[in-house]
């Protein structure tokens, strides 16, 4: 079969169809039941639920209470060794955490390498959730050497920027190394980012660096693939 035989599917030229109408109706507005969108566009009330999941998954739609509504756009954070305060600040959000856990553990051994401590000595670990808007979108785990920072549990606000307190205590961040892939929901997460188990999401693994390339912190960001994308300039070689 040659590439012209193969035909959209269906529920794609919906989709195609929906994206439309929610210009039309603007962002908050509810959209159409099932019943009336399958009427309308004279499908099965099947082909309008995978047309109305692909533009959940792109951002388009999101679920409020019991209905779906149209989406704003998806917030736009740049890869820079920044803070995530900073970045939505300069797009005009508010940005907000919420802590989830905050401890002392030991390191495991992969853990103490990614650091450059030994096993078991102490880090810190911080759990938040990232709100935009008030709105949840992402999950952030952060691991520190507690040796660096032993009086970080008793000072630091975990509703503020962290690197904003790291900065406080003398020590600039100067590099870092980032691993982004994609990746679905558990059902904690879920739950904890109010969106659906299996939901794709973005997941981001930092490792960051001093001035004289000592590590600080290593962190791992999950973000809704729904709400929040990613830029950045490359340059050659």
């Amino acid at each position: 079969m040659s590439s012209t035989e193969i035909r959209e599917p269906k529920y794609r030229a919906v989709a195609d169809h929906l994206t439309r109408l929610l210009e039309e109706l603007g962002e908050g507005a509810a959209i159409p039941t099932e019943r009336e969108l399958a009427r309308h566009f004279a499908v099965s009330r099947v082909t309008v639920r995978q047309a109305v999941q692909e533009l959940l998954v792109a951002g388009r739609l999101r679920r409020h209470g019991r209905g779906t509504v149209v989406a704003g756009p998806k917030i736009v954070q740049q890869l820079v060794l920044g803070s995530y305060t900073e970045g939505l600040h300069e797009q005009g959000r508010q940005p907000g955490r919420r802590l989830v856990h905050a401890d002392r553990l030991p390191a495991s051994a992969e853990l103490a390498a990614e650091l450059g401590i030994a096993e078991a000595d102490e880090v810190i670990v911080l759990e938040r959730v990232l709100l935009a808007d008030g709105h949840p979108v992402g999950l952030e785990d952060t691991r520190l050497p507690l040796v660096r920072f032993p009086r970080l549990l008793a000072e630091f606000d975990p509703a503020t920027s962290l690197y904003t307190y790291v900065r406080s205590t003398g020590v600039e961040l100067e590099t870092a190394t980032e691993r982004i892939e994609t990746v679905l929901a558990a059902p904690r997460e879920a739950m904890l980012l109010e969106t659906n188990p299996g939901a794709p999401m973005l997941l981001l693994n930092r490792v960051s660096r001093d001035v004289a390339g000592r590590p600080i912190e290593r962190v791992r960001s999950l973000f809704r693939g729904d709400r929040f994308s990613f830029v950045t300039t490359l340059r050659r070689g």
